[in-house]
């Protein structure tokens, strides 16, 4: 009985199969999940299958609880405002060692256990990125209710990406794997949300799907409660639900990348639990999925997950 049902599986699957061979994905992994360990193989041999079916996987990856842990053992306190990181000097340095260091080649490293062929980057390497400081920002922030000035220190803006690197990379059959770095035109190097990169990078790359891998089970009405988990969402849902407050910290900047992302043309964001086991082959190849599939209108892509 296992085997048909494993056959079952196989037929559901070979759609999905042929429709994204060739296609780029770009996956955003949280900090959490680039840690050595159990859940981080699992989740680079679901990306290894990926790549192995054809597809053509690009990996932007985050690494705050690596700056965090480094940041204590250097005794220094992590700053943020409104789920993002305020990096002064010394910060940066950790951010440095942190991203492109433990992170990064800690990713590479599992990538590497599963036969992935993979090549480490940052927005820094061939110019990927071209960024700008931030200047002092006007922020709401969530935890205090107050406006106010916030200089977020050596903090990268996004100008615009030259996407030229990684399709060379793609097209060899290598699976970027992006640190969250860059540099503006003078050399020096910003902290940049991962997010927002993996976001510039998806549209530029015309990618089928963007995906983001978390902690959380995707969009929840009640963080405490998995089963509120909000399956399908389009823009204006998915605005509501913000402002009835049910989403706030570390989510929010997430959010906000999905939206520039479809607002711009990716055609589907998925946000999902990669802590969980097979969440992201489930979302890219069953009907029901595994976390929250968001599109820019629901009208235009049909009334259920299943319209992935």
């Amino acid at each position: 009985m296992k085997a048909h049902a494993d056959l079952a599986s196989l037929r559901t699957a070979i759609p999905y199969i042929r429709r994204y061979k060739g296609h780029v994905f770009v996956i955003k992994l949280g900090g959490e999940l680039c840690r050595p360990g159990d859940t981080l193989d699992h989740v680079v041999e679901q990306i290894a299958l990926l790549y192995q079916l054809g597809i053509k996987v690009v990996l932007v990856h985050g690494g705050g609880p690596q700056a965090d842990e480094l940041a204590e053992r250097l005794g220094r306190r992590p700053e943020r405002v409104a789920g993002r990181r305020v990096t002064d000097g010394a910060t940066l340095e950790i951010a440095k060692m942190a991203f492109a260091g433990i992170a990064n080649t800690d990713l590479l490293a599992a990538l590497r256990r599963a036969s992935a062929p993979a090549v480490g980057l940052s927005g820094v390497d061939a110019a990927l990125l071209s960024v700008t400081r931030r200047p002092p920002t006007v922020v709401d922030d969530p935890s205090t209710g107050e406006t106010r000035e916030v200089d977020f220190g050596h903090v990268g803006d996004i100008q615009s990406v030259r996407p030229h690197v990684l399709r060379l990379l793609l097209d060899a059959g290598y699976i970027p794997v992006i640190a969250s770095l860059a540099a503006d035109d003078g050399g020096q190097v910003l902290n940049v949300n991962a997010d927002t990169i993996a976001t510039r990078i998806a549209v530029e790359l015309n990618a089928e799907k963007y995906f983001v891998l978390t902690g959380v089970d995707g969009v929840l009405r009640n963080v405490n409660d998995a089963s509120t988990l909000c399956p399908f969402l389009d823009l204006a849902e998915l605005e509501r639900l913000e402002k009835s407050g049910v989403v706030a910290g570390g989510m929010l900047p997430k959010l906000a990348a999905c939206k520039e992302a479809l607002r711009r043309g990716v055609p589907r964001v998925h946000i999902i639990n990669g802590a969980q086991p097979d969440t992201l082959l489930a979302e890219v190849f069953t009907n029901e999925g595994a976390g929250t599939l968001l599109v820019e209108k629901r009208a235009a892509a049909g009334a259920a997950p299943s319209a992935k």
